[in-house]
């Protein structure tokens, strides 16, 4: 849909709205609708984050809302699971046979039946309120929702107390800024505005990333560290503090918890040491001390924004917790842009019982099943210790197939013929196409929504712009008629998308400002942490957590290596990581025209030194391949690689690939050291030529 298709002379509205997708931005956007039809999506100028700019995703949202391969009625599979071939029927045939198998499922055992779901939208109502409450009341297995931040958030809770930082908007006054894991430009836009405000200011800037990302190309200094050695140099940076004395030495009194254990582990990884793990120098590593511990001795604010890429590693849980324990050291925290920031989701009051009502449980605790190793369980056959099998899974927000480790597990899994799939979908994506019933949803411009965020402190409302097109619901009316048309009565299953925005917060945030203005700002302190206050058990930054300790894990973080360790294998001697293509969201907007023209074909990205010592050109299809698949790709010789590591960007869809696989092919169903997340940059593989595989 275009402008020239809408006549100049109809009025134009502007509905204000939020981005849904799995960003730490979470922008307040305008639709302009005219005749009934949304025209153009942009950013809302008054709210302060967003500041009328969107990503270039997002600003493709009504090509995505209008595509011509949209599923905008319900349908049935006609042909065999994985073939995409299907029928259109009606809303009640679909919703009455879905309906019988879920309860014959049930009255053998519920715990078979699974919700799969994650961040396909952020919202809170058109995510888990009814549809939890729906899960709830059959008694099915719990869903394990670990895909992406599970390590790093259990870090910052047994570290700082919660999900909680520096407020983004203070890093424009920062003196240094830490970069670490993040590619901001693509990833994080508007937080790299106030670091560029900073920048400008005469802030120096460092990007540590394995990958020269474009945002390590806008900063001062990039550290090429190894995938999965973050902790390592984060106590190398905690050695030459201690060393030099660039500490805050009143804070660590006051202040934090396990100073002694955690200084005695810190002398142990000087430079050289943690250098040789790291694959840099030791300079380097002095170098980035110096500047972090001056900080402390001229008393000027140092920040650290960390995002996810540092925790998809075996070790990934503890080195978020070391690198959220450096500010203390240097008494960061008593200037309001000092500190760190991985995640401010911990500050919203989001009432999630009110919204799920886990009461409707009645007593019952079912299995818990983590997302991350749905492969497996999809074909773990039923046992004692499991459970039953698997025997209907109900996906909406999310594309598994595409997006889980070790996707052909995955795959194997989803083409069970005993297993009944339901998709709740916009498009016939790769996990659409292995389902008994694809259900149209509503996309963002459609429905109502309220949104938290984990990159500011803002609370944001989601207006429907337009009416749903073709047959589309949204996900709440989907799961109400579904409930209704298997008998379950409970009031509950009455309320409103409205009534589930008001009830998601509460008393706690105003209503009525949300109506009004469409987002409403979060009372937080300016700098939470200046005199300790942490939500920690102890009330302290806690370097020596005992909660952790009590449950039998090291309650002092340390350096955990990869469990696929660099230069461990003769058969797999690359390191891979899989960030995000530019101009995709995970697997999101994979099937726009625009933006899949933009980002190309499928890309392997390595340097030159390793693609000269296997005869491979940029252009050259290769195969990435380990003991778990084969991927085939085109190859980018690039600087953006270091030596000994491979970026295969993702994540695309499988069946837009060059041989029907992506990235996940090659990436395992092991977990992170806490919080039970994935890890996906925690990946050997070997390239060759395509035909020499």
């Amino acid at each position: 849909m275009t402008d020239t298709t809408i006549h100049s002379a109809a009025p134009i509205s502007h509905i204000v709205g939020a981005c849904p997708h799995d960003c730490p931005d979470t922008c307040s956007m305008l639709t302009s609708v005219q005749n009934g039809i949304a025209i153009k999506v942009h950013g809302n100028p008054a709210h302060p984050h967003t500041d009328g700019a969107l990503c270039t995703k997002v600003s493709r949202y009504t090509e995505r809302t209008y595509h011509p391969e949209r599923i905008l009625h319900p349908l049935k599979r006609v042909g065999p699971k994985g073939s995409g071939q299907f029928e259109r029927v009606s809303w009640d045939a679909a919703l009455t046979d879905i309906a019988e198998r879920l309860q014959t499922i049930a009255r053998r055992d519920p715990q078979a039946i699974l919700p799969y779901s994650y961040a396909g939208t952020m919202g809170l109502v058109q995510g888990e309120s009814i549809a939890a409450r729906f899960f709830h009341k059959l008694g099915a297995s719990q869903l394990n929702r670990t895909i992406c931040s599970a390590a790093g958030g259990e870090a910052l809770v047994h570290t700082l107390g919660g999900k909680l930082g520096m407020r983004v908007e203070f890093f424009a006054e920062s003196k240094l800024i830490l970069i670490w894991g993040s590619n901001s430009i693509a990833s994080n836009l508007h937080f790299w505005r106030y670091a560029n405000q900073a920048k400008r200011n005469g802030a120096r800037l460092i990007c540590i990333d394995p990958r020269k990302s474009e945002t390590a190309d806008k900063c001062h200094q990039h550290i090429a560290l190894l995938p999965g050695t973050d902790g390592a140099l984060a106590l190398a940076l905690m050695h030459e503090l201690i060393q030099n004395d660039w500490l805050d030495h009143a804070y660590l009194e006051h202040y934090t918890l396990g100073w002694s254990k955690l200084r005695e582990r810190a002398l142990l990884w000087n430079p050289e040491r943690a250098a040789a793990v790291c694959g840099i120098t030791p300079e380097q590593i002095r170098d980035l001390a110096k500047a972090y511990g001056a900080c402390a001795t001229r008393r000027e604010p140092a920040a650290i924004r960390v995002n996810y890429g540092v925790q998809r590693v075996h070790g990934g849980g503890n080195a978020v917790r070391l690198i959220a324990s450096l500010p203390a050291l240097i008494g960061a925290w008593r200037n309001r842009a000092g500190g760190v920031l991985l995640s401010s989701s911990g500050n919203f009051p989001v009432q999630r019982a009110a919204l799920q009502r886990p009461d409707l449980l009645s007593g019952h605790t079912p299995r818990t099943i983590n997302m991350s190793s749905i492969g497996d369980d999809l074909l773990r056959p039923s046992s004692p210790e499991f459970g039953p099998a698997i025997a209907a899974l109900l996906v909406y927000n999310s594309n598994p197939v595409a997006i889980a480790p070790d996707s052909a597990r995955v795959v194997q899994g989803f083409e069970r013929e005993d297993l009944f799939t339901v998709v709740l979908e916009h498009f016939q994506t790769d996990t659409a196409d292995y389902a008994d019933y694809i259900l149209p949803a509503t996309t963002q411009l459609e429905h109502w929504d309220v949104h938290s965020s984990y990159g500011h402190t803002d609370v944001l409302l989601n207006r429907p712009a337009i009416a749903p097109c073709g047959e589309a619901k949204p996900n709440t009316q989907i799961f109400r008629e579904l409930a209704a048309h298997m008998g379950l009565t409970d009031a509950c299953f009455k309320d409103s998308d409205d009534d589930l925005c008001r009830q998601a917060f509460g008393e706690s945030v105003d209503f009525a400002t949300l109506l009004s203005q469409g987002f409403a700002t979060l009372n937080t302190p300016e700098a939470p942490f200046a005199q300790g206050n942490f939500p920690t058990p102890s009330g302290k930054c806690e370097f020596y957590s005992a909660r952790l300790a009590a449950s039998g894990q090291d309650g002092l973080p340390d350096h955990v290596p990869n469990h696929e360790a660099a230069n461990t294998s003769a058969s797999y001697p690359l390191a891979m990581i899989s960030p995000p293509a530019r101009n995709f969201l995970n697997s999101s907007f994979v099937n726009v025209k625009s933006l899949r023209e933009l980002e190309g074909t499928p890309l392997l990205e390595m340097h030159a030194h390793d693609a000269s010592a296997r005869g491979l050109a940029s252009g050259s299809t290769v195969c990435v391949f380990n003991q778990r698949g084969t991927y085939h790709c085109q190859l980018l010789v690039s600087e953006r690689a270091r030596p000994g590591v491979v970026n295969g960007l993702g994540v695309w869809w499988r069946k837009m690939g060059l041989e029907g696989t992506n990235v996940n092919q090659l990436t395992s169903q092991k977990l992170t050291d806490l919080g039970q997340g994935p890890t996906f940059y925690d990946c050997l593989v070997q390239v060759q030529a395509a035909a020499a595989q």
